[in-house]
């Protein structure tokens, strides 16, 4: 049967295969709707100092996956100051085109005077596609949106906005995130500025500056007390870095976003973080809102990040760093996903935002407070993070988790590989190379003595069934006669015979988590249809829905090749003389047929790598083994060991019990306990 398993995979998924391309042509799947007419028309050619608009817009948050946001209407009036009129009251925005396309710290912007906040941001150097032509890439439409509005529980939502809570809500009239500011673009193109007078004798401003060359936004904060005769008094505000940053890609394997937070405990040495919090939106919304427990106070950061982009809000400077107290989540609803899909309705909330507490001071009459802090808002590359800020380190660590030293070291060697030959694919099979010859003499050493040993049990096997039936009816004595004939055999399975494996596991486990989130690895192509090894390879479009709520929406061609090439290697290993060890080894068959769908939606660079990997063993197993042949001569029982130890033990442990029966008189047996 085993030797007909991997014919009858291969059919299978021949049958699969053929059975959707024939159904395809037969039935084809009807025409998709057209899209609803957008409310305004949208102009793409914003011109570089900003433009601005006179209705309420929000990126279309119904479609939060990276690449379907919509863009705002924007119409042009070419004013400097977009602030409303006195007597107006409508909503405006502002679209600045920053840095130049393809180059870090290339973004366009669209901020609102509502609630002065930042409606949409898109990296000018990363892109929904890579694949894209180089013209395509200058078309905005195609970059990566890092931050979104979305409509959540029947409000559009801003990033970067200030608000009260009950200990300030006497220093503003209407909810701060709500009211309509004074809005005009910095100098140069580098940003733009809020002010928001409630009438209650105190001024709010707010900047946001983006700084050439780099993913960070300078963010300040001023309050000016223009008539309260009142001391100076310290009070609390939120600041919401992001509220919302789209889903990246609907992976099982990484859930987002992720609102995070980080800070120190008092006795930590400088840059050294203490407890690190994630949290992901509740499947049921249960979980509405709640703090993010760090530590200590100051926080270091804290943000909202997908699998790979984040946006992070940390001090820029000493007296700004301790104004940051605290942290906490909320999980939002998306309306618009809620009302698309009659199954998603029953777990809307599946957008989170990040606030953080600020304890500032209101100054005292005639005088103005200022805080300065930064934003970054850009992809999740370790030595860029680094860069910005030491701590920011923290969040790849958490993503890559457990295995974070051993999923480093393997990206280091897989981007010296990249170096070499340009192909992340080629980089993936060079480092499988690399771990089987490093591997290769201990898994040589480990074959020789699994041979000799299988060769050994090979001519003993007829004395032992002998054994067996001679002492069928005195398990005792049976058990004896063998610790006895291995003894004098040296017939112990060798301990070196799953240390291979076992090597291979950290690995495994290690490009496991490596994979899950590297950004180097993001959209990068190997040959053919695999254009994207962080993602399966979805050879085709299936669409099938199975029984059991189970949607198979592709078919990864990779995942069964490489059940099949592990079944093959399976069945090539040789087949133990031990019943036992047999019934082992064909239930061991089936273990990858189980990863195989495990894996079945993971990366697409995984199953590459043990696709190189069987294949490799598979080789060893045929072609090396004929060039080079196992030496399975039997040697002489060797005197030592832990085997020959534990059976001698166990022989003068035999003994002694054996001596205490003899020496036992029938009066002396113990009586049972309570008699």
């Amino acid at each position: 049967m085993e030797k007909r398993l991997p014919i009858f995979l291969v059919l299978t998924l021949g049958l699969l295969v053929g059975w959707t391309l024939l159904s395809n042509k037969l039935w084809p799947a009807p025409p998709p709707k057209p899209a609803p007419a957008a409310t305004a028309p949208v102009d793409g050619d914003v011109p570089a100092g900003g433009s601005t608009a006179n209705t309420p817009t929000s990126a279309n948050a119904g479609a939060l996956q990276n690449g379907a946001a919509q863009a705002p209407s924007i119409v042009s009036d070419g004013r400097a100051d977009v602030s409303p009129r006195v007597g107006e009251t409508e909503e405006r925005t502002l679209v600045l085109d920053v840095g130049k396309p393809g180059e870090a710290g290339s973004y366009r912007a669209v901020f609102s005077n509502r609630g002065a906040s930042l409606l949409e941001l898109r990296l000018g150097n990363y892109y929904v596609d890579e694949h894209i032509r180089d013209d395509a890439r200058l078309d905005w439409h195609n970059w990566t949106t890092v931050l979104a509005s979305a409509r959540t529980s029947g409000r559009d939502t801003g990033s970067l906005s200030l608000r009260t809570i009950a200990a300030s809500d006497g220093w503003r009239r209407e909810p701060l995130e709500q009211a309509l500011w004074t809005m005009r673009p910095l100098d140069g193109n580098a940003g733009v500025e809020f002010e928001l007078s409630p009438g209650l004798g105190v001024r709010f401003k707010k900047t946001a500056r983006f700084v050439p060359g780099t993913y960070r936004i300078e963010v300040d904060l001023a309050i000016t007390n223009e008539a309260l005769d009142a001391p100076a008094q310290r009070t609390s505000f939120v600041f919401r870095p992001a509220e919302v940053v789209p889903l990246e890609a609907r992976d099982r394997f990484y859930p987002e976003p992720l609102a995070v937070a980080a800070g120190r405990t008092p006795e930590m040495k400088s840059f050294e973080l203490g407890e690190f919090e994630a949290e992901v939106p509740d499947a049921g919304g249960r979980r509405l809102k709640g703090s993010l427990d760090v530590p200590g106070e100051p926080l270091s950061y804290a943000g909202v990040s997908n699998k790979y982009f984040a946006c992070l809000f940390r001090g820029a400077d000493e007296r700004s760093k301790s104004t940051l107290v605290g942290a906490a989540f909320e999980h939002l609803r998306d309306d618009v996903y809620a009302a698309g899909d009659a199954s998603a309705a029953a777990a809307p909330y599946r957008l989170s935002a990040a606030d953080v507490m600020l304890s500032l001071e209101v100054p005292a009459k005639g005088q103005t407070s200022t805080w300065k802090y930064a934003v970054f808002a850009g992809p999740k590359d370790r030595e860029l993070l680094k860069a910005e800020h030491p701590d920011f380190e923290t969040l790849t660590e958490h993503d890559l988790s457990y295995f974070n030293g051993i999923a480093r070291l393997l990206l280091a060697i897989l981007g010296f590989f990249h170096g070499l030959v340009g192909n992340w694919g080629v980089a993936i099979i060079l480092l499988t190379l690399t771990v089987r010859l490093i591997l290769f003499p201990i898994n040589r050493k480990s074959q020789t003595a699994m041979a000799r040993y299988q060769k050994k049990m090979k001519r003993v096997q007829p004395e032992l069934d002998a054994l067996k039936k001679k002492h069928a009816n005195d398990p005792q004595k049976l058990r004896q006669e063998q610790a006895a004939m291995m003894q004098r055999e040296g017939l112990f399975p060798p301990l070196g015979g799953c240390l291979p494996i076992f090597l291979q596991i950290p690995v495994f486990f290690g490009l496991f988590s490596a994979l899950r989130t590297a950004i180097e690895l993001r959209q990068s192509p190997f040959c053919l249809w695999m254009t994207d090894l962080a993602k399966p390879d979805r050879f085709m479009e299936l669409g099938w829905n199975l029984p059991f709520g189970i949607h198979v929406e592709h078919l990864n061609l990779l995942p069964p090749l490489m059940v099949v090439l592990w079944v093959w290697q399976q069945l090539l290993m040789p087949k133990p003389t031990d019943e036992q060890q047999a019934k082992i080894q064909k239930l061991m068959v089936f273990m990858p047929i189980m990863m195989g769908f495990f894996l079945y939606e993971y990366a697409a660079g995984l199953s590459l790598y043990m696709i190189t990997q069987s294949i490799f063993g598979i080789l060893e197993m045929t072609v090396v083994k004929k060039i080079w042949p196992i030496d399975d001569r039997e040697q002489p029982p060797s005197k030592g060991g832990i085997f020959a130890k534990l059976a001698k033990l166990h022989e003068e442990q035999q003994k002694k019990l054996a001596a205490r029966t003899q020496t036992q008189k029938p009066g002396d047996k113990k009586t049972k306990k309570g008699k």
